[in-house]
Protein backbone atom coordinates (compact mmCIF):
# COMPACT_ATOMS: atom_id res chain seq x y z
CA UNK A 1 0.00 0.00 0.00
CA UNK A 2 1.34 3.36 -0.50
CA UNK A 3 2.37 5.40 2.77
CA UNK A 4 0.91 8.56 3.38
CA UNK A 5 1.88 11.87 4.70
CA UNK A 6 0.52 13.64 7.71
CA UNK A 7 0.61 17.32 8.94
CA UNK A 8 0.93 19.18 11.70
CA UNK A 9 0.08 22.94 11.80
CA UNK A 10 2.04 25.21 14.77
CA UNK A 11 1.12 28.80 15.87
CA UNK A 12 2.11 30.27 18.39
CA UNK A 13 2.31 34.02 19.95
CA UNK A 14 -1.54 35.01 18.91
CA UNK A 15 -1.18 37.94 21.62
CA UNK A 16 -4.68 38.39 21.76
CA UNK A 17 -4.76 42.30 23.72
CA UNK A 18 -1.76 43.95 22.29
CA UNK A 19 -2.05 46.61 20.75
CA UNK A 20 0.41 45.14 17.50
CA UNK A 21 -2.67 42.46 17.11
CA UNK A 22 -3.48 41.81 14.12
CA UNK A 23 -6.93 40.47 13.31
CA UNK A 24 -5.86 40.11 9.56
CA UNK A 25 -3.26 38.02 9.94
CA UNK A 26 -4.64 35.80 12.38
CA UNK A 27 -7.77 34.99 10.02
CA UNK A 28 -5.43 34.65 6.88
CA UNK A 29 -3.23 32.16 9.12
CA UNK A 30 -6.68 30.33 9.92
CA UNK A 31 -7.92 30.49 6.28
CA UNK A 32 -4.53 29.36 5.21
CA UNK A 33 -4.09 25.99 7.79
CA UNK A 34 -8.11 25.32 6.90
CA UNK A 35 -7.24 24.78 3.13
CA UNK A 36 -4.19 22.62 4.27
CA UNK A 37 -6.39 20.01 6.54
CA UNK A 38 -3.25 19.56 9.33
CA UNK A 39 -4.69 16.31 11.24
CA UNK A 40 -2.93 18.04 14.31
CA UNK A 41 -2.96 22.25 15.57
CA UNK A 42 -0.62 22.89 18.12
CA UNK A 43 -1.04 26.47 19.56
CA UNK A 44 2.19 26.83 21.43
CA UNK A 45 1.53 29.26 24.12
CA UNK A 46 0.81 33.15 24.67
CA UNK A 47 -2.77 33.75 23.71
CA UNK A 48 -3.03 36.65 25.51
CA UNK A 49 -1.35 39.87 26.58
CA UNK A 50 -1.75 40.01 29.62
CA UNK A 51 -3.61 36.89 30.94
CA UNK A 52 -6.99 38.89 30.92
CA UNK A 53 -9.88 36.87 30.76
CA UNK A 54 -11.41 38.46 28.08
CA UNK A 55 -8.19 38.23 26.39
CA UNK A 56 -8.32 34.32 26.81
CA UNK A 57 -12.10 34.49 25.53
CA UNK A 58 -11.04 36.38 22.42
CA UNK A 59 -8.75 33.77 21.56
CA UNK A 60 -10.94 30.59 22.27
CA UNK A 61 -12.98 32.18 19.29
CA UNK A 62 -10.12 32.12 17.36
CA UNK A 63 -8.67 29.11 17.88
CA UNK A 64 -12.35 27.95 17.45
CA UNK A 65 -12.40 28.89 14.01
CA UNK A 66 -10.05 26.45 13.18
CA UNK A 67 -11.48 23.28 11.70
CA UNK A 68 -8.97 20.67 12.70
CA UNK A 69 -10.75 18.36 15.10
CA UNK A 70 -7.94 17.84 17.33
CA UNK A 71 -6.22 20.65 18.51
CA UNK A 72 -3.45 21.13 21.43
CA UNK A 73 -3.52 24.41 23.39
CA UNK A 74 -1.14 25.25 25.85
CA UNK A 75 -0.23 28.30 28.08
CA UNK A 76 2.73 30.73 27.51
CA UNK A 77 4.55 33.11 30.03
CA UNK A 78 1.76 36.16 29.23
CA UNK A 79 -0.80 33.77 29.95
CA UNK A 80 0.10 33.04 33.10
CA UNK A 81 0.02 36.88 34.42
CA UNK A 82 -2.53 38.25 37.28
CA UNK A 83 -3.32 34.29 37.66
CA UNK A 84 -3.96 33.75 34.48
CA UNK A 85 -3.55 30.06 34.42
CA UNK A 86 -6.63 29.75 36.10
CA UNK A 87 -8.69 31.41 33.19
CA UNK A 88 -6.84 29.21 30.92
CA UNK A 89 -7.76 25.80 32.92
CA UNK A 90 -11.30 26.91 33.08
CA UNK A 91 -11.42 27.59 29.22
CA UNK A 92 -8.64 25.71 27.42
CA UNK A 93 -8.53 23.28 29.87
CA UNK A 94 -5.83 21.15 31.94
CA UNK A 95 -2.25 23.02 31.12
CA UNK A 96 -0.40 19.25 30.90
CA UNK A 97 -1.74 16.77 29.05
CA UNK A 98 -1.00 13.85 27.01
CA UNK A 99 -2.45 12.27 23.40
CA UNK A 100 -2.28 9.61 21.72
CA UNK A 101 -3.22 9.10 17.81
CA UNK A 102 -3.28 6.60 15.36
CA UNK A 103 -2.76 7.50 11.68
CA UNK A 104 -3.34 5.76 8.81
CA UNK A 105 0.54 5.53 7.29
CA UNK A 106 0.00 1.79 5.24
CA UNK A 107 3.50 0.27 4.77
CA UNK A 108 1.63 -2.80 5.14
CA UNK A 109 -1.92 -4.21 5.50
CA UNK A 110 -3.45 -3.13 8.52
CA UNK A 111 -0.49 -0.88 9.80
CA UNK A 112 -0.79 2.83 11.43
CA UNK A 113 1.36 4.93 12.71
CA UNK A 114 1.41 5.69 16.24
CA UNK A 115 2.08 9.36 17.19
CA UNK A 116 2.02 10.33 21.13
CA UNK A 117 2.16 14.22 22.01
CA UNK A 118 3.11 15.48 25.70
CA UNK A 119 2.41 19.01 26.27
CA UNK A 120 3.37 21.04 29.21
CA UNK A 121 3.19 24.29 30.85
CA UNK A 122 6.63 25.64 31.12
CA UNK A 123 5.75 29.47 32.45
CA UNK A 124 6.18 30.65 35.78
CA UNK A 125 3.43 33.05 37.45
CA UNK A 126 4.17 36.45 36.67
CA UNK A 127 7.65 35.49 35.20
CA UNK A 128 9.43 35.52 31.70
CA UNK A 129 11.52 32.92 32.45
CA UNK A 130 10.41 29.21 31.45
CA UNK A 131 11.10 25.82 33.37
CA UNK A 132 9.48 22.46 33.39
CA UNK A 133 10.81 21.38 36.88
CA UNK A 134 12.00 18.25 38.72
CA UNK A 135 8.80 17.67 39.62
CA UNK A 136 7.68 16.61 36.13
CA UNK A 137 10.61 14.67 35.17
CA UNK A 138 9.50 11.06 36.33
CA UNK A 139 6.11 11.47 34.53
CA UNK A 140 7.70 12.53 31.47
CA UNK A 141 9.61 9.58 31.41
CA UNK A 142 7.00 7.16 32.12
CA UNK A 143 4.65 8.57 29.54
CA UNK A 144 7.55 8.82 26.81
CA UNK A 145 8.36 5.00 27.17
CA UNK A 146 6.61 3.59 24.70
CA UNK A 147 8.10 1.65 21.36
CA UNK A 148 7.26 2.30 17.80
CA UNK A 149 5.98 5.59 18.38
CA UNK A 150 6.80 9.29 17.13
CA UNK A 151 7.20 11.32 20.21
CA UNK A 152 6.25 15.05 20.30
CA UNK A 153 6.76 17.27 23.05
CA UNK A 154 5.17 20.40 22.98
CA UNK A 155 5.69 23.54 25.34
CA UNK A 156 5.83 27.37 25.02
CA UNK A 157 9.61 28.59 26.25
CA UNK A 158 12.83 27.48 24.10
CA UNK A 159 15.18 24.33 25.22
CA UNK A 160 17.85 26.35 22.48
CA UNK A 161 18.87 29.71 21.69
CA UNK A 162 17.35 30.96 18.82
CA UNK A 163 19.51 33.49 16.41
CA UNK A 164 18.21 36.90 15.42
CA UNK A 165 16.98 37.50 18.76
CA UNK A 166 18.95 39.06 20.76
CA UNK A 167 20.81 38.28 24.20
CA UNK A 168 19.41 35.24 25.99
CA UNK A 169 17.51 35.97 28.99
CA UNK A 170 14.49 33.07 29.49
CA UNK A 171 16.04 29.66 27.82
CA UNK A 172 14.32 27.13 30.03
CA UNK A 173 16.08 26.97 33.11
CA UNK A 174 16.41 23.38 33.28
CA UNK A 175 17.01 23.14 29.51
CA UNK A 176 20.45 20.77 30.22
CA UNK A 177 18.49 18.46 32.09
CA UNK A 178 15.20 18.24 30.08
CA UNK A 179 17.05 17.92 26.68
CA UNK A 180 18.64 14.48 28.19
CA UNK A 181 15.22 13.54 29.23
CA UNK A 182 13.97 14.19 25.42
CA UNK A 183 16.99 12.09 24.22
CA UNK A 184 16.97 9.60 26.20
CA UNK A 185 13.17 8.92 25.93
CA UNK A 186 13.98 8.88 21.82
CA UNK A 187 11.29 12.34 20.85
CA UNK A 188 11.39 13.02 17.64
CA UNK A 189 10.08 16.26 17.54
CA UNK A 190 10.20 19.81 19.96
CA UNK A 191 7.77 22.26 19.46
CA UNK A 192 7.86 26.11 20.93
CA UNK A 193 7.39 29.05 20.53
CA UNK A 194 8.42 32.66 22.91
CA UNK A 195 10.98 34.51 20.89
CA UNK A 196 8.61 35.25 17.88
CA UNK A 197 11.39 34.29 15.55
CA UNK A 198 10.98 30.81 13.77
CA UNK A 199 14.01 28.28 13.31
CA UNK A 200 14.53 24.46 13.41
CA UNK A 201 17.62 22.88 15.06
CA UNK A 202 18.16 19.71 14.33
CA UNK A 203 20.10 17.87 17.75
CA UNK A 204 20.29 14.25 18.79
CA UNK A 205 18.35 13.01 16.28
CA UNK A 206 15.57 15.56 17.60
CA UNK A 207 14.15 18.35 16.03
CA UNK A 208 13.67 21.76 17.92
CA UNK A 209 11.16 23.31 15.75
CA UNK A 210 10.41 27.11 17.12
CA UNK A 211 7.10 29.09 15.96
CA UNK A 212 7.26 33.07 15.07
CA UNK A 213 4.29 35.23 16.31
CA UNK A 214 1.08 34.13 14.00
CA UNK A 215 -0.65 37.27 14.55
CA UNK A 216 1.13 40.62 15.50
CA UNK A 217 3.94 43.00 14.45
CA UNK A 218 6.07 41.96 18.02
CA UNK A 219 9.00 41.10 15.02
CA UNK A 220 12.30 41.78 15.44
CA UNK A 221 14.26 43.30 12.65
CA UNK A 222 13.00 42.22 9.33
CA UNK A 223 11.71 38.80 10.47
CA UNK A 224 7.72 38.24 9.64
CA UNK A 225 4.95 37.19 11.54
CA UNK A 226 4.77 33.70 10.78
CA UNK A 227 3.48 29.84 11.67
CA UNK A 228 5.06 26.44 10.99
CA UNK A 229 3.06 23.42 8.63
CA UNK A 230 5.66 20.21 9.67
CA UNK A 231 4.89 17.17 7.38
CA UNK A 232 5.44 13.84 8.32
CA UNK A 233 6.83 11.40 5.49
CA UNK A 234 7.98 8.08 5.70
CA UNK A 235 11.07 8.87 4.90
CA UNK A 236 11.89 12.44 6.18
CA UNK A 237 10.28 15.92 8.00
CA UNK A 238 9.43 19.04 6.27
CA UNK A 239 8.72 21.96 7.84
CA UNK A 240 7.40 25.02 6.04
CA UNK A 241 7.42 28.58 7.47
CA UNK A 242 4.92 30.56 5.81
CA UNK A 243 3.93 34.45 6.79
CA UNK A 244 -0.19 34.53 6.98
CA UNK A 245 -1.75 35.57 3.40
CA UNK A 246 1.58 35.63 1.80
CA UNK A 247 2.54 33.53 -0.96
CA UNK A 248 6.52 33.39 0.31
CA UNK A 249 7.50 30.20 2.28
CA UNK A 250 10.76 28.72 3.80
CA UNK A 251 11.18 25.45 3.46
CA UNK A 252 13.15 22.86 5.23
CA UNK A 253 13.66 18.60 4.86
CA UNK A 254 15.32 16.75 7.46
CA UNK A 255 15.80 12.86 7.81
CA UNK A 256 13.52 11.15 9.75
CA UNK A 257 14.35 8.71 12.33
CA UNK A 258 12.80 5.38 12.03
CA UNK A 259 10.52 4.07 14.52
CA UNK A 260 9.94 0.56 13.32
Amino acid sequence: MEIQSYKIAQISDLHCGDPRFSRELLIAAINEINQAKPRVVTICGDLTTAGYRDEFEAAKEYIDMIECPIKIVISGNHDSRNLGYLHFESIFGPRYRTLDLQFGMHSEENFQERIKFIAVDSAKPDLNDGEIGREHYGWLREEFMVDRTFKVFVLHHHLVSVPGTGRERNIVLDAGDVMALLRGAGVDLVLCGHKHVPYVWPLSNMLLINSGTVSTLRTRGYTEPSYNMVTIEPGEIVVTTKTPGEDFAQEWSFPRRPVY
